[in-house]
């Protein structure tokens, strides 16, 4: 019976056409990360084998792990954020693919997600954008305008936590990245691959003793704008604020 209804829900979903992938077309793929300026100046993290990290039980971060959304006035660590940013997109590899292998799973390892970072608290940091440069585990400096906070807080709809957070995580998704080898089902593999981002990060702040408010009610034109995206090519399809827990 379980069989017959499977077949059945698939026979009345699936699409009459499956469209040809890009990559089947021998199309080059885009490339794993997006361009910048070559002369702009890197801000480096610290290197995932360097890190000074807590010791802590999967087990108890997994179980003690909720959604917090009052944070303290303390600030992050550099140490504290390159942690949090190699195991939400570190890269582990590059393969002769060329692929990149991460910290996180993706669909056909096609990572398509680039990390944007509202930085409010962290040591040695101007607040401001900044954006994850994962090949190069560093950081690229994009807004130091001092309203970057209040347009962010706006465009998410003035919850209190991105104005309050040591660091709000923006995760934006290149759509051509994924649909390069998923045309039809692409924008449901990103949406699952938000997941798994996000998913770590919570994981990773509660054993480095920060808690995480996941946001997904934002404009979309207003976030993009303020990030520098399109909105179409490329666009925030997740966030989550991120602050040390009050003690």
């Amino acid at each position: 019976m379980t069989e017959s209804i499977g077949k059945t829900f698939w026979q009345n979903t699936k699409p009459a056409f499956v469209p040809q992938s890009p990559q089947s077309r021998g199309e080059p793929q885009p490339p794993l990360e997006l361009p910048y300026d070559p002369t702009a100046r890197l801000i480096p993290l610290i290197n995932p084998d360097r890190l000074s990290l807590p010791s802590a039980s999967l087990w108890d971060v997994m179980a003690k792990r909720t959604t917090l959304r009052r944070y303290s006035s303390q600030s992050l660590t550099l140490n504290e954020l390159s942690a949090l940013l190699w195991f939400t997109q570190g890269v582990k590899e590059v393969t002769n693919r060329p692929v990149t292998l991460r910290t996180v799973p993706s669909a056909g390892a096609r990572h398509a997600f680039e990390t944007y970072l509202l930085v409010n608290r962290v040591e040695d940091l101007q607040p401001g954008i900044y954006r994850y440069i994962a090949l190069e585990h560093a950081l690229l400096g994009l807004n130091f305008e001092g309203d970057v906070n209040e347009q962010l807080t706006q465009a998410c709809f003035n919850q209190r936590q991105v104005a309050t957070s040591a660091v709000t995580f923006f995760w934006a998704a290149v759509v051509e990245r994924m649909q390069w080898r998923y045309p039809e089902r692409g924008y449901r593999y990103l949406l699952l691959d938000a997941g798994h981002i996000c998913q770590n990060l919570y994981l990773v702040a509660e054993g480095l003793g920060c808690g995480v408010c996941a946001i997904a009610a934002y404009d979309d034109d207003a976030v993009n704008a303020a990030l520098g995206l399109d909105g179409e090519a490329i666009f925030v399809a997740y966030a989550a604020s991120l602050g040390k827990r009050m003690s």
